[in-house]
């Protein structure tokens, strides 16, 4: 993980920030019974709470309820119930299920059921058993610890093979402040305002409004820049609460503490969504594109999405083929405006990097040289623009023969 003057990466995850509680465990949905399929999130405290979500028009049920229940409160909430094998999407009781979970988890935590947001991941349209979810409540929250995040990033895996967490500590309004998150996703992924599910906290006193300008801010250059297979998945929430009890005199406008949340908050999230692209399904190589020399923001974004998102490209890192031609044409076919005649393309990793393409053109190279870059597991497509000082990265990964394996038969 990139080192940040400031900023220092702790563990804990979601519980790495005071007052939060967190367990998981194996209800019944998923049938291995080694694998968490049910998690609870709480917070000491009532929280401020940012959320986006997936703009997908299909969406799940548990997101109208996340969002009914924030607009009700007014962007207050204290815990967050997640399973895992069971995307409940598409179902015709899908919201009253959804509301029976925040009622079930309410009722063994001693809250209102509106403070409760809700989420659930895995296949769609099937009908979601709230037996099983009823049943393990009471030992869900008597399990809850200062220390559950572990078994908590594991209940809202799917298709996942790693666990997805990091947090930091840093200063902010004269207080040791941190942030912590957990995240899931290694498939239908291509955000749109957000991605998968994922869950983030900290102990600063801050409004929602200055948390959701930060998430706005934020995701727009993380979790949008990020794509494993080109699919916008219905049930995407990225959800942020904030319960104060680093008792620092609370941010509600811009200024100093308020960038020193929003890079925190950059932070953790930048080195989930890596997370996320390096375990795609099937993947084999983390691929990592920055799009430097662009006239705006806006641009930078466009041709570095373009690139990772492009299946010819993915097929290409998979095959440690240095087609330099194929980043070009999704150069090319990014929604920019900028002159393609001055682009310049390496393609670097640990082993060093490689000049593919100068002014829009081909430059000769080794194309063993090329093979020693690519077999690497992480790497980097950097594009210079070479028209202003802009600059942004998208993250994504190879396609791979496994991914269609993993996605032919997903409901078995």
């Amino acid at each position: 993980m990139k080192n940040f003057d400031g900023y220092l990466y702790v563990d804990g995850g979601v519980c790495a920030a005071k007052g939060f509680q967190a367990n998981g465990l194996n209800c019944g949905l998923n049938q291995k019974k080694e694998k968490n399929d049910l998690c609870l999130l709480v917070s000491d405290t009532v929280c401020d709470v940012a959320a986006v979500y997936t703009q997908n028009k299909v969406k799940g049920a548990p997101i109208l309820v996340t969002k009914k229940h924030l607009f009700a409160t007014g962007g207050k909430g204290r815990a967050v119930i997640a399973n895992s094998k069971n995307a409940n999407t598409c179902n015709r009781d899908g919201e009253e299920k959804a509301e029976r979970m925040c009622e079930l988890a309410a009722d063994a935590l001693g809250i209102s059921a509106e403070e409760v947001i809700v989420a659930s991941t895995g296949v769609i349209g099937q009908i979601l058993p709230i037996e099983p979810i009823q049943a393990a409540m009471p030992k869900l929250a008597e399990g809850l610890s200062y220390n559950g995040n572990d078994k908590a990033v594991q209940a809202i895996m799917t298709t996942d093979t790693v666990a997805k967490q990091v947090a930091v500590e840093f200063t902010a309004a004269g207080k040791k402040v941190r942030i912590g998150g957990m995240a899931k996703g290694s498939g239908m992924i291509h955000p749109n305002m957000a991605t998968t599910l994922n869950f983030i906290t900290t102990d600063l006193a801050i409004t929602a409004e200055m948390m959701q300008k930060a998430l706005k801010e934020v995701v727009s250059i993380t979790y949008n820049c990020l794509s494993i297979d080109g699919d916008t998945s219905t049930n995407d929430m990225v959800c942020v609460m904030a319960n104060g009890m680093a008792q620092n005199q609370i941010v509600a406008e811009e200024g100093e503490s308020y960038q020193a949340f929003r890079q925190g908050l950059y932070i953790v999230m930048m080195n989930l969504t890596r997370m996320l692209a390096k375990d795609g399904e099937g993947a084999s190589k983390l691929v990592e594109c920055t799009c430097s020399g662009a006239p705006d923001l806006d641009t930078a974004v466009a041709v570095a999405k373009s690139v990772i998102g492009s299946p010819l490209l993915k097929c290409a890192m998979f095959g440690e083929d240095a087609n330099w031609g194929r980043i070009l044409c999704a150069v090319g076919n990014a929604k920019a405006e900028f002159s393609v005649d001055q682009v310049d393309v390496d393609l670097a990793s640990s082993a060093g990097v490689l000049p593919v393409c100068r002014n829009g053109s081909g430059v000769a190279f080794s194309e063993e040289y090329a093979k020693e870059i690519l077999k690497e597991d992480e790497i980097q497509i950097l594009i210079d623009l070479k028209q202003g000082a802009e600059q942004a990265t998208a993250w994504g990964c190879d396609l791979t023969y496994d991914y269609v394996k993993i996605n032919g038969d997903y409901r078995s």
